[in-house]
């Protein structure tokens, strides 16, 4: 199974001038094929220059990127083709939008992939149907759409190539909790539907929780912590430290034990605690 693979990356902007600065330094990870990794840091931390450099859209002052066991940087080809394997999202993708119609939108990528006719549009009702845009919207301007509508239309356009890495950056930024919610499901959905691998930027540590598998944690343009999200959130004090909070539920536990309340296990998400309340009840500690 494909793999992405980092290798001691570095990124140094305006180097050699007086503004030089190092925005991520050595850098060794690998992300197995199918897993949802969470990737959390404070603003400026590092995170959005590294995923640019999944998908060659920056490329390292030193340094590899390896998917599939091959060089994406090895020259201008591979620099090409890997932009249909790795997509990559940004924040508030909407912006991005340009097309007449929401259909030539998401078609965009997979007309330039050089595909049939037949193929690209059965590339767009299937990315389209992934984040619940409807048909109906089809010939309308996405200029014409909500904010939540605009934002799944742009992550379609991207799941339309079909990569096997998916790269969302703040894909929740700006929306409401409904709105919030009907995206982290979408993702979620294409994920365990398609096998994708999916990398989700975000400071929202209660979406961190509920989604990821793994967590990678940035600091100063390295990696602080790497693991569960059990064994991330279980070190709330170091989060804290570096500038991140900790989940809603987890920030509640701690707020309890405080006061003397005996809580088992480890909690971060909200079913965790109120299942963690329930034990407390029936044990008599609450």
């Amino acid at each position: 199974m494909p793999e992405l693979r980092v290798e001691a990356l570095t990124h140094v902007y305006s180097a050699g001038t007086p503004f030089q600065k190092t925005a991520i330094e050595n850098i060794t990870l690998s992300i197995p094929q199918g897993q949802m990794v969470g990737l959390l840091g404070h603003t400026g931390s590092g995170k959005s220059t590294f995923i640019q450099h999944l998908n060659a859209l920056l490329q390292p002052t030193s340094g590899k990127v390896y998917y599939d066991g091959k060089d994406v940087n090895a020259d201008k080809f591979a620099r090409r083709d890997i932009k249909g394997k790795v997509g990559l999202v940004f924040q508030y993708p909407e912006y991005q939008l340009f097309e007449e119609t929401v259909y030539k939108d998401i078609a965009f990528g997979p007309k330039n992939q050089k595909l049939s006719e037949q193929e690209v549009d059965e590339r767009v009702r299937e990315a389209a149907a992934f984040v619940g845009v409807k048909e109906k919207y089809f010939e309308r301007s996405p200029l014409e759409l909500s904010g939540g509508q605009k934002r799944r239309v742009a992550i379609a356009g991207v799941i339309a190539m079909r990569p096997g890495v998916l790269v969302l950056d703040e894909p929740t930024a700006g929306l409401d909790p409904a709105g919030c919610r009907r995206i982290l499901d979408n993702i979620r959905d294409y994920r365990e539907k398609t096998g994708s691998t999916v990398i989700l930027v975000s400071h929202n540590m209660d979406d961190a929780a509920r989604m990821a598998e793994r967590l990678i944690v940035f600091d100063h343009g390295r990696v602080a912590m790497d693991g569960t999200p059990e064994e991330v959130f279980s070190r709330p004090e170091e989060l804290i430290a570096i500038g991140l909070n900790v989940p809603h539920a987890a920030a509640i536990a701690m707020a309890l034990r405080q006061r003397g309340v005996r809580l088992e296990g480890s909690i971060y998400t909200h079913e965790q605690l109120k299942a963690a309340i329930r034990g407390a009840k029936e044990a008599g500690v609450c």
